[in-house]
């Protein structure tokens, strides 16, 4: 899947997952060295992540239905819980630093292409 930034015109992955099942939510990205760049993960619904027993910092992108942006989280660190976000439907994980160099932020517009 890639995630694009519309508004910014800015390619935010080229290889993201797409976790919309309860099993691949419930895990993400837990066990796993490091997240690539230009990769990432879509958790779908959801409104509120966590990183427990994870071993890296994330940015996070929280969208709503129409995949504007409600929220951005920036360096998220292990074992750390976000607000719960009630627009939300969705949260984009990226590697830490995609959210500054992208300059993505609230209000902004993201297409997500499978």
């Amino acid at each position: 899947m890639k995630i694009y930034n519309i508004t910014k015109n800015v390619f935010l992955a080229q290889d993201a997952l797409l976790a919309d099942k309860f099993w691949q939510r419930m895990f993400g990205l837990l066990g796993k060295p490091a997240l690539a760049q230009g990769s990432g993960i879509v958790l779908k619904p959801c409104n509120s992540i966590h990183t427990f027993f994870m071993r890296f910092s994330i940015d996070v992108i929280f969208i709503d239905r129409t995949n504007r942006v409600v929220k951005t989280v920036l360096e998220l660190k292990p074992f750390r819980v976000t607000a719960v976000y009630l627009k939300a439907c969705c949260a984009v994980e990226l590697p830490a630093g995609s959210i500054k160099t992208s300059r993505t932020s609230s209000g902004d517009m993201l297409r997500l292409d499978k």
